[in-house]
């Protein structure tokens, strides 16, 4: 499997899809899909075009151009405007599962750090390890942000989501068990037998950046 046949993987489970469904959005077939992911090292660009749009990425992304990049260096788009998202939307985007940051403070200090997470029965999962900053503040019921997004570099848009509440460290090992069981992918340190952590959310927000004439942007006004 090529560095970008692990990407378009990678973005097709995060969001869901499978290589039917990736294949009708881009206007591909399955077997060409599996055959993207698994053997094609170099598609053409026009290829490359159309899945980045199937995958709501960018080419960029997919080429691993700005793997090693700090986001948000494009330039803001002209006219950009901003929507607040409602409730579902932001459930819909952080999807399931992925890697976002998680901020609480501590005595010294407030901290910001990134956490795989798994959504499991309205609540937002976590697998850290025993003793790390955030099973120790999560034994107390610690009130945490937690924060997801993504940027769309090529076309100046993209989106943020905050989920505000209480974390709890689940001692029950039954409970605990249920809940690594349920897990998409541990930690990507490995420790997959740490503490389980949960966040119940007490607010979720999110936002939206709409770029004129990016894909996916209805004209100011229009009914959508």
């Amino acid at each position: 499997m090529s560095d970008l046949g692990r990407r378009v993987a990678a973005r097709r489970e995060q969001l869901g899809l499978s290589w039917e469904e990736l294949a009708e959005r881009a206007g591909s077939t399955p077997s060409y899909i599996a055959y993207v992911e698994q053997q094609l090292p170099t598609p053409g660009i026009e290829v490359l075009v159309r899945l980045a749009s199937a995958l709501d990425t960018t080419v960029q992304d997919l080429a691993g151009y700005t793997a090693e990049l700090p986001a948000g260096a494009a330039r803001a788009a002209r006219g950009a405007r901003m929507e607040e998202l409602d409730e579902a939307e932001c459930w819909a985007l952080l999807g399931g599962h992925g890697v976002g940051r998680v901020a609480f403070d501590r005595p010294d200090g407030p901290v910001v750090f990134p956490v795989n997470y798994q959504v499991v029965e309205g609540k937002l999962t976590f697998l850290t390890a025993a003793g790390s900053l955030l099973s120790n503040a999560s034994a107390t019921g610690t009130e945490v942000a937690f924060e997801q997004d993504r940027l769309d570099e090529a076309f100046s848009q993209g989106w943020s989501v905050l989920v505000v509440g209480p974390t709890r460290t689940i001692e029950e090992d039954a409970a605990a068990a249920r809940l690594r069981a349920a897990v998409h992918s541990p930690p990507w340190t490995g420790d997959r037998q740490g503490a389980v952590v949960t966040l119940l959310p007490r607010r979720v927000t999110g936002r939206r950046i709409l770029a004129p004439g990016a894909p996916g942007t209805p004209p100011e006004g229009d009914a959508a």
